[in-house]
């Protein structure tokens, strides 16, 4: 059997090739074929981006002709520096206008491919296989979901908007140092920013294993506080809460200790940076002052060099901070893409057709099943249940019971022989229509944290009110829910804990019900409540399955005398078959079983009767 591994397999390439794999991965995110529109935002938020950029580089050029002409007293009073003064305004407010409209057509492209990975995921995650949810950590793997989606943002922003116009900027710049004065300004201002890439570049990387460990440990904190308050319950039965308290207080601190490391590998950067922004200002503005002692340059010029020094300060003191959020952003993207890419355990084969159901006959042939190699759990199991008819399966805990109705969903595929509906072997048809045909009632209902309406139309989304009214009456709960204050639209609470377990049953019923499939599974359905309780639901269970194919797993067996066929299961395999009377009569294992339950049952009862009753004078 083929088992997925647990977690992403360790990176055999560079840091810097699976950043740009990432990378291209997003990029048809921005270029939609399917989405003209978002195409022709992103082409003009590009265009108008480099209107910006030119508009900011010319603001410079404007001061530098103000300041020049304002130095000279007779031209003081002339209109050209009131000219230069308003064109340079106008190209200020250009820029901030262009910059604007550029963050305002690039917003949808980035919502839109947040939308679309959000969802994909969301859809791959329902894909994935039963064995990767009961192995996951809810907590954990929300947090996964959230940094993956949020890095996209910050990528796209911090890429796109920052660090891409910044470099254009610069090289802008350059050009104009280049053009308009001698060549060794651009050489200083290149070579400056040589050493605080680099600078960047190696801290930045050193600090990515702080990153990748407090992700960790705030994945685990994550989910130890996600697990104890969804088990709340179970922690106030036992008195735990400093139990709880305690281990979440060991994850924090386990993230407390990384985080200040991290910190303090920030404050190295930043002085680092500082040092190398503030040492090419002194030597630019040196340079200038020579020149202009010179006569080679105005005090315009001198203006000049220091706006446009002063203005790529701010990017260039920006570029570490965008350079590591990107580099953070895309380990968090490379897991949410690794979740993607794992493969579900249980897939449609490419030739797979919807299943026809003709009658809702199920037969197992030798079916072979193991959860891992080390231990088998269903040895060679083989069973039928003819079209309308009802078997129960009884036995031990661990026998293999329930196993059998997560093979007939089609959760796990078996490692040998085969399961067919109508003669079609499930792993031929497509899950959704296996599933379309199969309905459930479990031991263990959990419903969805909204109404109870919500959650019995849960069963065929879309029914009308009065479908789910007619399944709730079917299911014998209808009349309490009309009994309560806000009737159908009562909220149920977490995993439904505001209802009772036999009221939490009848809405599993009714749910069931509402779907009407051809198949239904009663998976020990009421071995968790009272015999009271016990009896009004089964009543409802006989009328929800009469007619249907049935399979009745129980551990009770006073549940199944009425079914039409009782398979016993003993150690992964079919021990006995037969009828109640039949196997009463064989003396084996059931009728083991039933004398056991029976002297349980009688325990029970005279137990209950001696609370009650008065004792004897």
């Amino acid at each position: 059997m083929r088992r997925p591994a647990s977690t992403l397999p360790p990176p055999t390439t560079s840091g810097a090739v699976r950043d740009w794999r990432v990378i291209a991965r997003l990029l048809p995110h921005l270029w939609p074929a399917d989405a003209p529109a978002l195409r022709l935002r992103l082409v003009l938020s590009m265009g108008v981006l480099l209107l910006a950029k030119l508009a900011g580089v010319v603001v410079p050029l404007f001061y530098k002709h103000a300041v020049d002409a304002l130095s000279v007293p007779e031209r003081a009073a002339i209109v050209l520096p009131l000219g230069v003064i308003a064109a340079y305004g106008l190209a200020r407010l250009g820029n901030l206008a262009f910059t604007e409209i550029r963050d305002l057509l690039f917003a949808r492209v980035i919502e839109r491919a947040i939308h679309v990975l959000s969802l994909r995921t969301f859809r791959h995650l329902h894909g994935l296989s039963l064995r990767f949810h009961l192995d996951r950590q809810t907590g954990g793997l929300s947090r996964v979901i959230e940094r993956g989606t949020r890095a996209i943002e910050v990528v796209l922003r911090q890429f796109v908007l920052r660090a891409g116009p910044s470099l254009i900027e610069l090289v802008m710049v350059c050009g104009v140092l280049w053009t308009l004065y001698d060549w060794t300004y651009a050489v200083v201002m290149v070579g400056a920013l040589a050493v605080y890439v680099a600078w960047t570049l190696a801290i930045t990387e050193w600090r990515l294993d702080f990153r990748r460990s407090m992700n960790t440990h705030d994945a685990e904190a994550s989910s130890k506080a996600i697990d104890s308050l969804i088990n709340y319950e179970t922690v106030k039965y036992f008195g735990n809460e400093e139990h709880e308290a305690k281990r979440f207080d060991r994850a924090l601190s386990a993230y407390e200790e990384v985080a200040v490391k991290s910190h303090r590998s920030l404050s190295l950067l930043n002085v680092g940076q500082s040092a190398i922004i503030s040492l090419s200002l002194v030597a630019v503005m040196i340079m200038a002052a020579v020149d202009i002692r010179g006569g080679r340059m105005t005090p315009g010029d001198f203006v000049l060099v220091n706006t446009y020094l002063l203005q790529l300060y701010v990017p260039l003191n920006f570029l570490g901070m965008v350079y590591r959020e990107v580099k953070q952003g895309l380990v968090d993207m490379e897991v949410l893409f690794g979740l993607i890419d794992r493969p579900p355990e249980v897939a449609d084969p490419a030739n797979a057709a919807d299943l026809v159901v003709r009658g809702g006959a199920v037969r197992f042939e030798g079916v072979r099943f193991a959860y891992n190699p080390e231990r088998e759990v269903l040895k060679g199991v083989s069973l039928e249940i003819p079209a309308g008819g009802t078997l129960a399966v009884v036995g031990h805990s661990g026998a293999g019971k329930s196993t059998l109705s997560r093979l007939l969903f089609r959760f796990y595929d078996v490692t040998g022989g085969r399961v067919l509906i109508d003669g079609q072997d499930l792993r031929d048809v497509t899950q959704a229509s296996l599933r379309r045909a199969i309905g459930i009632v479990p031991q263990d209902t959990v419903l969805f944290n909204d109404t109870i309406g919500y959650n019995i139309a849960y069963g065929r989304p879309g029914a009308s009110r009065q479908e789910v009214e007619r399944a709730a009456r079917l299911a014998a709960i209808h009349d309490f829910v009309q009994s309560l204050k806000n009737g159908y639209d009562t909220q149920v609470g977490e995993r439904g804990l505001k209802l009772s377990g036999g009221e939490k049953q009848r809405v599993a019923i009714a749910r069931t019900i509402l779907k009407d499939p051809a198949i239904l599974i009663l998976d020990e359905a009421t071995s968790a409540l009272d015999s009271h309780t016990e009896r009004e639901i089964q009543g409802a269970l006989r009328d929800v399955s009469r007619g249907r194919t049935t399979l009745v797993i129980a551990h009770r067996l006073s549940t199944v005398i009425d079914a039409d066929r009782i398979l016993v299961l003993d150690g992964g395999r079919v021990a006995e078959s037969g009828s109640h009377d039949d196997l009463l009569r064989a003396e084996g294992l059931y009728a083991a079983l039933w004398r056991k339950q029976q002297q349980s049952s009688s325990l029970a009862v005279d137990e209950e009767a001696d609370t009650i009753l008065p004792a004897p004078a």
